[in-house]
């Protein structure tokens, strides 16, 4: 599966920071039967890979994959575990679009974004988003970069994913707000359905 086809599933990917290896498939499994697919677990914690594993192979229609990677060995180390793709902060040097699966790298700059789009990029995650301009940015970026498309991530929420996502720029937007902290220590899954629920009804303005 191509990156094109991964960001195009819901209009939200879930970013989820694990601590816990018992809530992962609970965890996950909530979030796809409220309608985001594309789980994004970030490797933050000691047993977030093991995390990747357990939810790649035990969640019918996810797709699962990783976030905060920062190095090439950690992108093979998802492969590996059976991660279908990976998310960096920024661009990491040496990697292209060519790997063991699509990787999806942030940006902030325009500068970053033309370093990534020589290196065959075409799908960029704007991070932070909301402290590198946000929407506005996005809006600067369409017309000098109209093959870039990208996940902004940093800020984003339920009250302001909408703005985001009604730029023709954005194909999806990422966010921690459909599975807070507090709901997964709780194991309140339905909540959490809930959430996703909504999130992936988010439409454009």
């Amino acid at each position: 599966m191509i990156i094109d086809q991964i960001v195009s599933r819901a209009s939200v990917i879930p970013v989820l920071v694990i601590d816990e290896v018992a809530d992962a498939v609970p965890l996950g499994r909530a979030l796809v039967a409220g309608g985001l697919s594309v789980l994004e677990i970030t490797l933050r914690t000691p047993v977030a890979l093991e995390c990747v594993q357990r939810m790649a192979g035990e969640i019918e229609g996810a797709v699962v994959g990783a976030g905060t990677v920062l190095t090439p060995a950690m992108r093979q180390a998802v492969a590996d575990v059976g991660g279908q793709f990976c998310v960096s902060p920024g661009l990491i040097e040496g990697e292209t679009c060519e790997g063991a699966i699509p990787l999806m790298p942030g940006i902030a700059t325009a500068t970053e974004l033309m370093a990534g789009l020589a290196a065959g990029f075409t799908h960029f995650k704007l991070f932070p988003a909301n402290v590198v301009g946000g929407v506005d940015a996005l809006k600067a970026f369409a017309s000098p970069f109209q093959q870039a498309k990208f996940c902004p991530t940093g800020g984003i929420n339920a009250e302001n994913a909408a703005n985001y996502l009604a730029l023709p720029n954005v194909v999806c937007v990422g966010g921690s707000w459909v599975a807070p902290q507090a709901a997964v220590r709780a194991g309140d899954w339905s909540h959490i359905t809930q959430l996703a629920r909504k999130a992936a009804a988010l439409g454009r303005l």
